[in-house]
């Protein structure tokens, strides 16, 4: 899989960064903000993995793409329980089925978890 740079893939997290910001403040539909939430997660991890020369599949899996990185970055295991909360919205909030209700402070919490993967992964860049 070719991939771009990791201040690219970073780029691309700000946009859904700001497009779930902006749905979580009309405080509607916190599915597709939860969604853009996990997207910034999984971005973030994406571009850290290219700039650690990491190769990594099409995959939407944050527990997996961490997995990636614990060899190198193994204060990433600090995250494992933002990872996982957010890790569900991959899913469960693009497609009808037996999936529960989301709410706003689902939308809230899904939002700080995205924050601390972003703060964790950029704070390590800069060192």
């Amino acid at each position: 899989m070719e991939v771009k740079g990791y201040q690219e893939w970073f780029n691309k997290a700000e946009e859904d960064e700001f497009a779930g910001n902006e749905i979580l403040d009309g405080e509607r539909f916190p599915a597709p903000a939860c969604f853009h939430f996990q997207q910034v997660a999984e971005k973030y991890l994406k571009g850290f993995l290219i700039f650690h020369s990491k190769p990594f599949a099409k995959v939407h899996d944050l527990l997996e793409l961490e997995t990636l990185l614990q060899n190198r970055e193994p204060e990433i295991v600090e995250l494992h329980s933002d990872l996982e909360k957010l890790n569900r919205y991959y899913v469960e909030t693009r497609y009808p089925g037996d999936y529960p209700e989301f709410t706003i402070k689902d939308c809230e919490e899904a939002r700080e978890s995205a924050m601390r993967i972003k703060e964790f992964v950029l704070n390590k860049i800069k060192k």
